[in-house]
């Protein structure tokens, strides 16, 4: 479960705030009561960091090209 964590907590316990956001996810900080930071682990960090690549790109580069996508019409829908 996520929980959410002070500045101040978090400095204090700062080796559990990281242990907790590589088993279960992100962590949040707040100050005065508002969500202001997160802690979440590499592997989190370079998920939402990757590069996208656009839909258009993936379908010209894919190992499927030359594949006949035309719709058979032969069968009647019921």
């Amino acid at each position: 479960m996520r929980q959410s964590w002070t500045i101040q907590e978090a400095k204090s316990q700062f080796g559990r705030v990281v242990d907790q956001a590589i088993e279960q996810g992100a962590e949040i900080l707040t100050r005065r009561g508002k969500e202001v930071a997160v802690v979440l682990s590499f592997d989190d960090y370079r998920e939402l960091t990757k590069k996208r690549v656009p839909l258009s790109e993936f379908f010209r580069d894919s190992p499927l090209e030359g594949l006949d996508l035309t719709r058979d019409r032969s069968f009647a829908r019921g």
